[in-house]
């Protein structure tokens, strides 16, 4: 028997997004009755039917991964996104005892991976835990309290074969006060200039999961054109 863990934050009108990234508008479009009646079902005794929604959502609400649209303008979008990339082993590195603010380093990669007992192999799904999905109702808190990746990190994990990564956090990168304070600017999202990898953000219990041992499958929707795309994450777990 297999383990389902849903790794993906809920997604609604209230929810807490990134700075500049609009919350999704959900309005529903056709009741129940509506449609009946719209399709003449109700002349014949048939007064509710199937309703509908119209979503109106950032490409980067809620649990998403970056496509390298995201930072260059003419490179593949969220529809070209390797599939075989986003269904892998998965590997959770925890860093809640990281300082808010803080960047992660390639040595505190190293570190966390031998406190597992794990050697990263080619095409595993790193896993960043910040801790700050347990607050991700919090707008403050959870746009202010996390660690991040540096560009140092991220381009370490590539070099050992890993091109999709992730985070419990509002942005791979450290937040913005601190990257402001440091004048350093996404820096790891940057790294898409150089080589072609994938982030997700947004992520949730991280704590649910094991170090190691269990799959991770990270499918975009996909959306034409865009720089990044809705995930409904999954780790899954055999037991």
């Amino acid at each position: 028997m297999s383990r389902i863990v849903d790794l993906s934050m809920p997604v609604h009108r209230d929810m807490v997004t990134f700075p500049r990234i609009n919350p999704p508008m959900m309005m529903m479009y056709d009741s129940w009755e509506d449609f009946a009646k719209g399709v003449g079902a109700d002349e014949y005794g048939v007064d509710k039917l199937t309703a509908s929604y119209i979503v109106i959502q950032s490409d980067h609400a809620g649990t998403h991964i970056d496509a390298l649209k995201h930072i260059r303008p003419d490179a593949p979008g969220a529809s070209e996104i390797p599939l075989e990339y986003c269904f892998s082993d998965g590997v959770v590195l925890d860093f809640r005892h990281k300082e808010y603010g803080s960047g992660i380093s390639a040595a505190e990669i190293d570190e966390a991976l031998e406190k597992i007992g794990y050697e990263l192999k080619e095409r595993d799904i790193v896993l960043i835990q910040t801790g700050a999905s347990a607050y991700n109702d919090d707008q403050e808190r959870y746009l202010r309290d996390h660690c991040g990746m540096t560009r140092e990190a991220t381009l370490h994990l590539i070099s050992k074969g890993v091109r999709v990564m992730g985070i419990d956090a509002v942005t791979f990168d450290p937040p913005v006060w601190a990257m402001f304070e440091r004048k350093q600017f996404w820096e790891a999202h940057r790294v898409m200039w150089e080589e072609d990898y994938w982030h997700l953000e947004n992520l949730c219990n991280l704590d649910q999961l094991p170090p190691h041992g269990f799959k991770l499958a990270v499918f975009p929707i996909k959306w034409v054109g865009t720089t990044g795309a809705p995930v409904r994450a999954v780790a899954i777990l055999d037991e």
